[in-house]
């Protein structure tokens, strides 16, 4: 009976605080759980990004640096534009937005919560030019306004809650039991929770992003050519999607065909382009 209780009561903050957490992703109204601080997400990336700075080259190639800058601005104005349309500029208020070129071989670019993304020269023979520029730190961009990283440490947060529940509830059980349901527990919370969150995340991203890029005045249809770019930089090295925290190149570019009409309704070519 004793035990009974201790795993309720796990179970009952579980849900007490998915119950309380409960927020909406901004643009497709998913619903996301997010248990930390916003001001706690915020001073923890801040603090990573200056270390980041700190310890990494940003490029000596001015013209490239300030590609990077101007996509990125264009791309902050149309986020900007887009929340305040929707009553939502308070949701950017404390954001910092940075955008920065750092000399890697990496092909790779990120965002951090409040506005801090950087891309590494790495990535720039594939994106070729503004557009593909576009491509890349729209979905980035995505990545942050929709605060992924918020809602993936949440994940972990609560992924690791379960499995004190778990422990709890195979307590007085023998060790092999024990042993198997536990590892039956860790692959279901990896394949089953947090890999496909990280996908569902991926997508997200892709989609926001071509809405973002299309209101900064940058044509969508370039988002397919830059992630058949993208493939074919993998020279046909992939994992099973079910084990990927990534879409397949297949996936992600007929979704990303399937959400180009929506995205062009935003789009308006500027004058200088």
């Amino acid at each position: 009976m004793h035990f009974q209780k201790k795993n309720i009561s796990y179970f009952l903050i579980l849900i007490s605080f998915f119950c309380l957490s409960c927020s909406s992703v901004p643009i497709t109204g998913r619903k996301q759980v997010s248990f930390i601080p916003e001001s706690t997400i915020l001073n923890m990336s801040f603090q990573q990004y200056q270390e980041f700075v700190k310890t990494n080259a940003l490029s000596k190639n001015q013209e490239e640096s300030n590609m990077v800058k101007k996509v990125g601005k264009r791309i902050q104005g149309a986020v900007e534009q887009y929340f305040a349309q929707n009553n939502m500029s308070h949701e950017l208020k404390d954001y910092a937005w940075e955008f920065n070129l750092v000399e890697s071989n990496d092909v790779n670019a990120w965002a951090m919560p409040g506005g801090k993304v950087v891309v590494y020269t790495g990535i720039l023979p594939v994106t070729k030019d503004e557009n593909g520029l576009a491509v890349v730190m729209g979905h980035e961009v995505a990545h942050a306004v929709a605060k992924h990283g918020n809602e993936r440490m949440s994940q972990e947060l609560m992924t690791q809650m379960g499995e004190t529940a778990v422990s709890v509830a195979l307590s007085g059980k023998s060790d092999m039991t024990k042993q198997v349901v536990s590892a039956a527990y860790g692959y279901g919370s990896q394949y089953g929770i947090l890999l496909p969150y990280s996908r569902l995340h991926e997508s997200e991203a892709d989609y926001l992003g071509l809405i973002f890029m299309a209101m900064a005045g940058y044509d969508p249809h370039h988002a397919v050519d830059f992630w058949q770019r993208m493939a074919d930089t993998k020279n046909g090295e992939t994992v099973p999607e079910f084990m990927s925290t990534h879409p397949s190149d297949d996936t992600r570019i007929r979704k990303i065909r399937e959400k180009i009409p929506e995205a062009m309704q935003y789009y308006k070519k500027p004058m200088e382009q």
